[in-house]
């Protein structure tokens, strides 16, 4: 592959930064797009070697890039597209990003996005581990163990904690239910209110109408991104107004989740973050 050059990678900071403010973010963080995109384009070496040498560390000793900005550039320089800046523009395809993956293709990607209703390469490495991939039609001890290795190295680091996380019980950094309770409601009602910008999404929109709403808040020094979910399960249930995704990141560490309606159990009629119902209960417990 060819390594993009420096002004190629400014361009896609700029690009961002340019999406993020025109979706009402946080300036603070706009700017820090911005400020990246000027040291990588004033910078005399190529960053994409740099990158492909050290890593997100080496990116870090450039003036403005920090471990989130860092990672990002890595994964640009390494897979040849940014799945932020996909995002914002509303043309995010999981069946894309899964291809990646050697072994992988696109009789397979769409088997995984329609049975496991997941988003992002950091999901399915979950899902390699927790059973749920040796489920889908197609994918033997074999496959999925090759899918894990294949992984670990596309996802380096962060692939790494989230396999100790899955085998050891250990938590890695995430936001509190709560902020992301917060975010959820607070992006429904502006959604609802009509009080947020709207991007095009690519999927499941053939009129190519602006109608999926972004929101882009900070809490507990994380930054969110929230939409409604725009997965084939979610259209198939009906349920594009009630799955709420919210991206975040801090400090390189970066994640997701989704907040639904529960239909069952002890939380039922109440909004829960998928996959951590207990903390849920707690935190209505304690009249949260």
């Amino acid at each position: 592959m060819t390594s993009p050059t420096n002004a190629e990678i400014a361009r896609v900071l700029e690009r961002i930064a340019e999406l993020l403010e025109a979706q009402d973010a946080n300036l603070h963080r706009v700017r820090a797009y911005r400020n990246g995109a000027e040291t990588v384009r004033a910078a005399e070496e190529s960053v994409a070697e740099m990158a492909r040498a050290g890593g997100v560390e080496a990116l870090t000793e450039l003036p403005a890039i920090g471990e989130g900005l860092g990672r990002l550039i890595a994964r640009y320089v390494r897979r040849g597209r940014s799945e932020l800046l996909a995002r914002l523009q509303g043309k995010v395809s999981p069946e894309d990003l899964f291809m990646e993956v050697p072994g992988i293709g696109e009789t397979l990607a769409h088997r995984i996005a329609e049975n496991l209703d997941i988003q992002t390469l950091q999901e399915l490495e979950q899902a390699a581990h927790d059973g749920r991939l040796a489920q889908v039609d197609g994918f033997g001890q074999d496959r999925v163990q090759a899918v894990r290795v294949s992984l670990a190295g596309l996802l380096s680091g962060a692939a790494q904690r989230r396999i100790r996380r899955a085998t050891d019980g250990k938590q890695g950094e995430q936001p509190t239910v709560a902020a992301l309770l917060e975010i959820d409601e607070l992006y429904r009602r502006r959604a609802g209110a009509g009080d947020l910008k709207t991007i095009v999404p690519k999927r499941f929109n053939p009129e190519g109408e602006a109608w999926l709403p972004i929101m882009h808040e900070e809490r507990e020094g994380w930054s969110f991104t929230a939409l409604y979910s725009n997965t084939a399960r979610a259209h198939e249930l009906d349920k594009t107004h009630d799955w709420v995704v919210i991206y975040y990141e801090r400090n390189g560490h970066e994640g997701q989740a989704t907040v639904v309606n529960e239909t069952n159990g002890p939380l039922a009629g109440k909004r829960v973050v998928r996959g951590r119902e207990s903390e849920c209960e707690a935190h209505y417990a304690k009249g949260g």
